[in-house]
């Protein structure tokens, strides 16, 4: 059966780093749940951590429940039946458009949740366009000719009069501070005439600043100089990643190996699924890396690893390792607590891997089972 494994001393390394550049920045850091949502480890986190962001219902009652501090939501349109649920849960609101701004505004003020408006600078910094909030035409935030044309602030002179509390802006995946400050640029020049009536901004997430190289220390004094700038603000960061980056790894079975195919490389079937247990080895696409083993096929001995599944594109990706590798054998991807736990799925019965923390003095704790049931109720 295979296993997530989240290690706790590398979560508490990370965590660090962040409660390191809140407190000599002065910003309030959150966890977006889209990326990492162990529930085991949550009381872990809201040590370091100021709260929560969702992007839906379920995700801001999650938070909610299970996190505590702040819980803000955006989502590029609100569904209405659930919104008095959700006002009920969240401190902060992020609408995507002046129209959600104008149907949801003022009952969430009447519920005492702060409004903000997610607005896109149109600096596309992204490698991925998938993964690119400002590509053309994107579905994601409020340009200015749309804010414009809209009359939102039209009538606001200042905080007191203004129709909403905060602005957004989401715009890079997995980047680092050059990326931020081409952003941050952009969104001054765009928006910076509507700061003076804002209570507060948030810089989104993408920021990778865990990543070994980041410039963490340039990063502090980015968020120094932009609050000098505007002291009345208050300046929230809602990274994912960087919460829980190399901090799991994803073990897995070796179940059989076939014969050498036309291109000198085993074909190795494994009881890990990429269509079910890391979705975005193919959504992305990327090859995550392996312990013990080298990407490509250089090596002495290549194995190209499969899943269990029917599906034909179900490959992780090939690996060269300098031992013959052998049915029964375990392999252990690397990075695995991201983005794996929260997009998993039972597509052709597949089981869920279980779910492990590995604390800190090296003991482990089983945290979740998946079995049938799980499978067989979603359908």
């Amino acid at each position: 059966m295979p296993r997530y494994v989240i290690d706790e001393a590398a979560l508490v390394r990370n965590l660090e780093i962040l409660k390191s550049v809140s407190e000599r920045a002065g910003v309030r850091i959150l966890l977006a749940q889209k990326a990492f949502s162990c529930t085991a480890v949550y009381p872990l986190c809201a040590k370091y951590l100021a709260g929560t962001t969702a992007s839906s219902l379920f995700e801001a009652k999650h938070g909610h429940d299970n996190f505590g501090g702040e819980t803000h939501v955006f989502a590029p349109a609100f569904i209405p039946e659930e919104m008095d649920e959700l006002f009920g849960l969240v401190d902060h609101i992020v609408f995507n458009s002046p129209r959600q701004v104008a149907l949801y505004g003022e009952m969430a003020r009447k519920r005492g949740v702060s409004v903000g408006l997610r607005v896109n600078p149109e600096v596309s910094v992204a490698t991925t366009p998938a993964y690119d909030p400002c590509r053309p035409s994107s579905r994601l935030g409020t340009t200015r000719t749309v804010l414009d044309e809209s009359g939102l602030f039209l009538a606001a002179k200042d905080a007191k009069s203004a129709k909403v509390d905060g602005l957004h802006f989401h715009c890079l995946c997995e980047q680092g501070l050059d990326e931020l400050k081409k952003v941050l640029a952009g969104f001054e020049e765009k928006f910076g005439e509507f700061l003076p009536q804002m209570k507060w901004v948030n810089f989104g997430g993408g920021h990778h600043i865990t990543r070994e190289g980041y410039d963490v220390e340039g990063l502090v004094a980015l968020l120094n100089d932009f609050k000098a700038r505007h002291p009345h603000l208050v300046v929230y960061l809602e990274p994912g990643e960087a919460i829980a980056l190399n901090a799991g790894t994803l073990e897995s079975r070796v179940l059989e190996i076939q014969p050498k195919g036309a291109d000198g490389i085993f074909n190795a079937i494994l009881d890990t699924s990429a269509a079910c247990h890391m979705p975005d080895v193919i959504e992305m696409p990327y090859t995550p890396p392996l312990v013990g083993a080298e990407k490509g096929a250089g090596g002495p001995y290549a194995y190209r690893f499969g899943g269990p599944t029917c599906l034909a594109g179900d490959e992780i990706g090939v690996y060269s390792f300098k031992h013959e590798l052998h049915e029964g054998d375990f392999v252990v991807f690397g990075d695995m607590a991201i983005y794996t736990m929260v997009k998993n799925n039972t597509f052709n019965g597949v089981n869920l891997p279980d779910i492990v923390v590995r604390h800190v003095d090296g003991s482990e704790e089983l945290v979740r089972k998946f079995g049938y049931d799980d499978f067989a109720c979603r359908l």
